[in-house]
């Protein structure tokens, strides 16, 4: 891990995207699909707009909001935090941490370019981090 990218990540990635005027109840039913906890919310040319997790899934229900007529634009994360394909993946798994995030958006320029999750760096090496068991704890 000490010297690949997030691009290692994201190279054959087809990331979930929708509109933010898909609803939260098409959202869910395709991460269900895809078997993902995330959709990135774009326009027409795939620049990103927003985040859409479980997480807000649960938070539109439990606010009283109908999945079936809630859009996306309403439920998600508007802005989020991103990560550019040549940050180091040691970086990206910091900022996770730090920021208590399960999944970054990667851009290039605004535009969708893949998500990284908390999974994708079970299988990697962690030889920067001087004590790997509170790590993983940290984000698993």
């Amino acid at each position: 891990m000490t010297n690949r990218n997030i691009s290692f990540i994201v190279k054959d990635q087809n990331p979930l995207m929708l509109r933010p005027s898909d609803t939260v109840q098409t959202a869910c039913q395709r991460m269900c699909e895809r078997n993902v906890g995330a959709v990135l919310v774009t326009d027409v040319h795939a620049r990103l707009k927003g985040i859409f997790t479980g997480r807000d899934a649960v938070q539109t229900i439990a606010r009283g909001g109908n999945p079936a007529t809630v859009q996306l634009t309403q439920a998600m994360t508007a802005k989020p935090d991103t990560i550019a394909p040549d940050l180091k993946a040691i970086d990206a798994l910091h900022m996770m941490c730090d920021g208590g995030y399960r999944h970054l958006p990667v851009t290039v320029d605004d535009t969708v370019v893949g998500i990284v999750s908390r999974s994708d760096f079970k299988g990697l090496e962690l030889d920067q981090f001087e004590d790997q068991q509170s790590l993983w704890e940290r984000i698993c």
